[in-house]
């Protein structure tokens, strides 16, 4: 249901309470406009980190913005909505702020409600980051799992972008277990998808990754 259905609900909900004196109208107004609150707070959370990916300063209302839409989420009872906000806050926690420890509890409890919701989406920037956890840790055959699963569902619901940027993170997973023949082929595709599908920083990180790693054409 779109933000401004449910701003128009809220509207007839109070009009009923103060025309119509159905006060059991409010605790459903307030329920529609805590859905939008949700929303947006999850939206703005998400300019937020990109604004943090782009300056690499950590902005404070980042974190509270992504664990208020859990908290109205799940008063909500919306699950899907929660796994989401839940992945958020497990990304704050990985890529801001590089803290494992506080981040992978959030992805575990995101991937549960994901896959409960059949929220594919979510569920492959889970297991990306949950891959990317795994990695960090030296847990590389875990790490391979979780990116293969995030590249398959990333490429079945279509989002190619994402797909190639789980393609470099396994290129860069096996190139640290010294798989080499496996990095040439995987950071080709991620190069294809991310060229095929406007992702340009993708592609720039594929030209970096093929420099640190060794791989550059040129050498």
């Amino acid at each position: 249901m779109s933000a401004e259905h449910r701003l128009a609900r809220a509207r007839e909900l109070y009009e009923r309470s103060v025309l119509g004196d159905d006060h059991d109208a409010l605790p459903a107004a307030d329920r529609e406009l805590d859905a939008v609150e949700a929303d947006l707070a999850l939206a703005r959370g998400r300019v937020v980190h990109a604004r943090f990916l782009r300056d690499r300063v950590e902005d404070p209302a980042e974190l509270p913005l992504f664990s208020r839409a859990a908290q109205l989420y799940q008063q909500l009872g919306d699950a899907r909505g929660e796994g989401e906000a839940l992945f958020w806050i497990g990304c704050f926690h990985q890529v801001v702020r590089q803290d494992d420890d506080a981040a992978v509890p959030a992805l575990l409890r995101a991937r549960m409600l994901a896959k409960a919701e059949d929220d594919a989406l979510t569920l492959s920037s889970v297991l990306h980051h949950l891959g990317i956890a795994a990695h960090l840790a030296g847990r590389l055959d875990e790490a391979r799992e979780h990116l293969l699963d995030a590249t398959g569902l990333r490429e079945r619901a279509g989002h190619h972008a994402g797909a190639a940027a789980s393609l470099l993170t396994l290129a860069q997973v096996e190139a640290v277990a010294q798989r080499h023949d496996e990095v040439p082929p995987l950071l080709e595709r991620a190069e294809r998808l991310a060229a095929e599908h406007g992702a340009a920083g993708v592609a720039r990180q594929v030209g970096e990754a093929r420099r640190t790693l060794g791989y550059d054409r040129a050498s």
